[in-house]
């Protein structure tokens, strides 16, 4: 529940930056405050992650997460139009996934045999996107009738799903690794392991040239709404809708319904279609052609993003868990708030529709290039380190 709340709030901060400035560039700036505290607490979430056990962390980090949240509907109720405000509330927002994303990524092993490890993370992907599906539209119809304040209040109440859900799981169920290394050395430690681990690599890889490429579309669907499309809010929610409609279509593709696919052949033909679909929507200039290309770009998101989390999850040693995934998560949310930011800015000058439609050609290239190399996306499918 919490998720739909996140990407209600996720719609509802770019309409109102949008509204309150008419500059692409306050969204790239939003996204980008959101998503940096993520990257930089990297090294401390990965090594609390492993150092203490993960319930715990999560109940604390999600009762933290309300508060910025409810700050957004205060501020708003109080009339706050300032666009620098909200983006100072959003990054507070940050601070808090900072330390709830890599926790949540390293918890979920924790429930699940090793043998449903990669079904189990592709159902986490999947209710994920099933969120971004419901969260928007159900946003687009809070701002159209009753304001965006009512989307913020929504999503501070949400966190409390979380809390009941936590204190539900059997805390026999989770394992504490209990790393006691400090910080910095730990940190090192990973990249150290990273290095040794070329499946790993390339899955990083593969997730930092969606996530700077092709994962901005998330924050240019508002743009192309008002300045492309010219539609309203609720338009607005029901276009995002359909990233998410499009990940829960690819659902049966990564959760192994359709056969057990090898991981380097579905990154060797999803991440050019990837490309291809977010060239697409970028040349796009009326809702239908732009409707067609979400979908499809939902659909190739999840597919390449689950399959990149399955092979790090798979192969990484569970000892070291908590701090590679860290390390792959700044690396995704670093690479999103700077493509996001670079790619709105340059559409305040040039226009959404070439920016978007390039970052598209340049994710095709590159899933082109390595397609080229089955020898390297071969170890994506490399076995579980026991060491």
């Amino acid at each position: 529940m919490s998720n739909s709340g996140s990407w209600l709030q996720n719609l509802t901060i770019p309409f109102v930056l949008l509204e309150i400035t008419n500059k692409a560039r306050w969204v790239g700036i939003a996204a980008f405050a959101a998503i940096v505290p993520v990257m930089l607490l990297g090294p401390v979430a990965g090594n609390v992650a492993d150092r203490f056990d993960r319930r715990h962390v999560l109940i604390v980090s999600s009762l933290a997460s309300a508060v910025p949240a409810l700050g957004l509907w205060a501020a708003w109720t109080a009339g706050v139009r300032s666009p620098t405000t909200i983006v100072a509330i959003a990054a507070v927002g940050g601070v808090m996934n900072g330390f709830t994303i890599p926790t949540w990524q390293s918890f979920i092993p924790l429930l699940v045999p090793v043998k449903d490890l990669p079904s189990a993370i592709s159902l986490n992907s999947l209710q994920f996107n099933i969120a971004r599906a419901v969260g928007p539209v159900v946003g687009g119809a809070f701002i159209a009738t009753i304001g965006p304040g009512w989307a913020f209040l929504t999503n501070g109440i949400s966190y409390l799903a979380v809390f009941a859900a936590l204190l539900i799981v059997n805390p026999g169920q989770v394992r504490a690794s209990g790393q006691q290394r400090g910080i910095i050395q730990g940190f090192v430690e990973a990249l150290r392991y990273i290095r040794s681990q070329p499946g790993i690599v390339v899955a990083i890889g593969v997730a930092i040239a969606v996530a700077g490429l092709g994962y901005p579309v998330v924050s240019f669907i508002v743009v192309f709404a008002k300045q492309v499309y010219d539609v309203g809010p609720l338009a607005v929610g029901l276009l995002s809708m359909l990233l998410g409609l499009g990940s829960v279509l690819a659902a049966p593709l990564v959760t192994g319904s359709l056969g057990d696919i090898p991981r380097a052949t579905m990154i060797r033909w999803g991440l050019p279609s990837y490309g291809a679909a977010v060239m697409l929507f970028g040349g796009s200039t009326e809702t239908v052609q732009g409707s067609i290309g979400i979908v499809l770009v939902g659909f190739g998101f999840l597919a390449i993003v689950a399959t990149s989390n399955v092979a790090v999850q798979s192969i990484v040693a569970e000892r070291i868990r908590g701090r590679v995934m860290a390390t792959r998560i700044m690396a995704f949310t670093g690479a999103f708030p700077i493509g996001s930011l670079v790619q709105t800015s340059l559409a305040d000058r040039f226009g959404p529709r070439p920016i978007v439609f390039g970052a598209g050609t340049l994710i095709l290239i590159i899933g082109a290039g390595l397609a080229s190399r089955p020898d390297l996306l071969a170890r994506l499918d490399d076995p579980t380190d026991e060491s």
